[in-house]
């Protein structure tokens, strides 16, 4: 269901959108603002309003970008009729990168949509053709969350390719540039749209929670790298796009002081990992002393905040260990 078009901060294009985020509600979706054919749908993942945002271009050759964890992809298929694309029309499914909350409803995609190619980072490609190791390992990282995923399904190895860094996608009418960003993850791509200045962030720039107007960083295990994080998001920034499409809670305009700020915490949030790693007495002591003081339970469940908060210690546990 598209939410109707009700207010504007002047300049046509998305900005800091706390309004935005209570204004889209799970399964529905809106028009990028100043973006001509791209769309923006909220996945409801996690039970947390806008935490999951999927990207589609309404172009000659349509794409979907990200997909979400592929529970309730159904409400995904509505927006894509609802939009005009039919299942013989999609063109292209790109997830940034094979985590599951990015990649998991890309199988799901492909068998509804027969005529669509899926591409990936080159390194992710077995991942979606067999999902057995990405299921067990997200299995084991999320726990209990488990229940917001679907089990994905595997995708003909004919029907997807790799992607390199400099490679372009054709979506008819324009193109997206392909940027390996592998901080967050070796199998993540940026992608970017030059023309409209549009750049898809994947977890490259974090995770902009509008609520409470922050950037906060997202390490997951087990190949977060900082400086690489802080170098992919120095990339972002030197392209100097108008709009950053978010993975997690929509787009919104750049400026240099978000990715600034991204930056800042990720150091930040490392050093304070270190720093707690040595005053108590096991890992685990570390990762509950976080889960206890998060402050995103304020603003997402308190499930969801703590998760999120257990997977990005761990994840920089294990960089440290290296």
């Amino acid at each position: 269901m598209a939410r109707d078009e009700t207010s504007s901060d002047g300049d046509g294009v998305i900005g800091r959108h706390e309004a935005d985020v209570d204004r889209l509600a799970p399964g529905e979706f809106e028009a990028v603002r100043g973006v001509e054919d791209l769309y923006y749908h909220d996945t409801g993942m996690f039970d947390a309003p806008g935490y999951g945002s999927v990207y589609v271009y309404d172009t000659p050759k349509p794409a979907v970008i990200d997909t979400g964890t592929g529970a309730n992809v159904d409400t995904l298929f509505e927006t894509l009729s609802e939009i005009g694309i039919g299942t013989d029309d999609l063109a292209w499914i790109l997830p940034t990168h094979v985590h599951l909350d990015h990649a998991g409803g890309a199988g799901l995609l492909a068998d509804t949509y027969p005529e669509a190619s899926v591409r990936v980072h080159s390194r992710g490609v077995r991942h979606l053709t067999d999902p057995s190791r990405l299921v067990e390992g997200t299995k084991a990282a999320v726990g209990d969350q488990w229940r917001h995923y679907a089990d994905p399904e595997p995708i003909p190895e004919a029907r997807v390719g790799g992607l390199a860094h400099g490679d372009t996608i054709d979506l008819g009418d324009r193109e997206l540039e392909v940027l390996e960003a592998p901080g967050h993850a070796p199998h993540q791509t940026v992608f970017h749209e030059p023309d409209d200045g549009v750049v898809f962030t994947a977890d490259a720039a974090g995770i902009y929670v509008p609520q409470i107007d922050a950037v906060t960083p997202t390490t997951p295990p087990p190949q977060f790298d900082l400086d690489q994080s802080l170098a992919d998001a120095a990339a972002i920034a030197d392209l100097d796009p108008s709009t950053l499409c978010f993975s997690h809670f929509g787009p919104r305009t750049f400026e240099p002081a978000v990715i600034e700020e991204f930056q800042r915490a990720s150091v930040e949030w490392v050093e304070a990992v270190r720093r707690k790693r040595e005053e108590l007495e096991s890992d685990e002591a570390v990762i509950r002393h976080f889960e206890r003081t998060t402050e995103l339970d304020q603003v997402w469940t308190t499930e969801r905040a703590e998760a999120n908060e257990r997977l990005n210690v761990r994840g920089v546990l294990t960089m440290l260990d290296e």
